[in-house]
């Protein structure tokens, strides 16, 4: 065996990938034909720099998916330790180079950050970010989970583009900070009387690469539920928001995808129409109607939605994909979440391939928009098993058994019922 390819199975191991990920990179599975890379493309493509040399003060122990734009996802086996989501592990997702202040775990000052309000507003204005921390506080758990977590799981049908991100892309998180609507309230009258507001559209502080086709980084959001929602969040953690997380200042809409919750917000304009920037669409959406997967689509306002609120979803944390376990009782446990606006109301648990279910046990968080954890035991004889979840809500959302049914071209949005399997001896 070469340095490379034991170098590489090494790096595969340490950062948990699964078996079956493995064989389809080395080239001996069928998913490997419709173009996923073999081990030693794989090994090059990893060969990127530590964590902490990419983002100061993050765990070296992160999978560095693009050291340019600090892309890191965040191993299961850590994001299972913690019920808040510590900042040196939690996962970044970048659109953009990488900027001086998002490359610091460190709270990033109020000081000198301005945000301005522009569109439908009474006149537009430039607010001093120090006047937030004057505003009633707001406090919100939430996960926070980027919009293609998940998105290796859709190669069991076809490979979408994209960071292959596993399971790793999201965590949770207490942001705290005013409300948008507090914000607006101090201003008389705040927004245009006369003007038809739908859309609060948020561009963030960082800038395209320098002669990039694509114009700056923006999202729409619809109006209603920004004003009920959102806050203006400054703390994370406890702490001051950290420029890796969007600090000083990140739009935080509970309940809707991180690609929403914009970072280093530094304009909010407030308007009639949809954003028709490049990240609003074609990119950051799904079609309305599932289509075959492998198809491309033409995206338009009307045959699709962007990446708004999370869809129902539950992971098991214990025991991992691929372990060793005692035949007899094995527990399982995990946590399960939606956008929040109903509740959770049960995570069922499978060991025969969806014929049959059962309740887990489940705990509910905290104002309804962080993670229920979910425990149940099930008994398993020896040899080996594959364990179900999905989660179900109060609207009767569930998880497919086949995730697939949603397959897009960029592979956002995967729901589909989690699985690990596992050797009882």
């Amino acid at each position: 065996m070469t340095e490379v390819l034991r170098s590489a199975l090494q790096h595969v191991q340490q950062r948990e990938v699964e078996r079956r990920d493995v064989l389809r990179l080395l080239g001996m599975s069928a998913a490997a034909t419709a173009g996923l890379p073999t081990l030693t493309q794989f090994a090059s493509a990893q060969d990127v720099a530590l964590a902490s040399a990419v983002i100061a003060g993050k765990s070296d122990d992160m999978i560095v998916h693009n050291d340019r734009s600090g892309v890191m996802e965040t191993p299961l086996a850590m994001l299972r330790e913690h019920r808040i989501t510590p900042k040196d592990i939690l996962y970044i997702r970048n659109n953009q180079i990488l900027e001086p202040q998002g490359r610091s775990t460190d709270g990033a000052s109020l000081e000198g950050w301005t945000i301005e309000l522009r569109g439908a507003v009474a006149f537009p204005r430039v607010v001093d970010a120090t006047t937030l921390a004057d505003l009633p506080q707001e406090e919100v758990t939430m996960v926070l989970q980027c919009s293609g977590n998940g998105r290796s799981f859709f190669a069991r049908a076809v490979q979408t583009r994209g960071t292959q991100w596993q399971h790793g892309g999201m965590g949770q998180v207490t942001f705290r900070g005013p409300k948008l609507s507090s914000l607006l309230e101090t201003f008389d009258p705040p927004l245009n009387p006369s003007g038809d507001v739908r859309f609060v559209t948020a561009e963030g502080a960082d800038a395209p690469d320098e002669g990039a086709s694509r114009p700056d980084f923006e999202h729409s959001m619809p109006m209603q539920d920004v004003m009920d929602k959102a806050i203006l969040a400054i703390e994370m953690n406890g702490e001051p928001l950290s420029g890796a997380h969007g600090g000083p200042v990140r739009l935080v809409i509970p309940g809707y995808y991180g690609t929403m919750n914009v970072k280093w917000v530094h304009r909010l304009r407030f308007e009639a129409s949809e954003s028709n920037n490049v990240n609003q669409i074609p990119r950051y959406r799904i079609p309305n109607d599932p289509i075959e997967p492998g198809t491309p689509i033409d995206y338009t306002f009307d045959n699709s939605t962007p990446n708004w609120r999370q869809r129902i979803k539950s992971t098991i944390f214990a025991p991992l994909n691929e372990a060793q376990v005692s035949a007899g009782d094995v527990e399982v446990h995990g946590v399960a979440w939606n956008d929040g606006v109903v509740g959770v109301t049960e995570v069922q648990i499978s060991t025969d391939d969806g014929q049959t279910w059962h309740a887990a046990e489940l705990e509910a968080p905290t104002g309804g928009y962080g993670w229920y954890e979910f425990r149940s035991t099930v008994n398993l004889p020896a040899g080996e098993h594959r364990i179900w979840s999905r989660a179900v809500d109060e609207r009767g959302n569930t998880q497919p058994i086949n995730g697939a049914i949603l397959w897009n071209p960029s592979g956002y949005e995967w729901n589909g019922a989690d699985y690990v399997d596992v050797v009882a001896s």
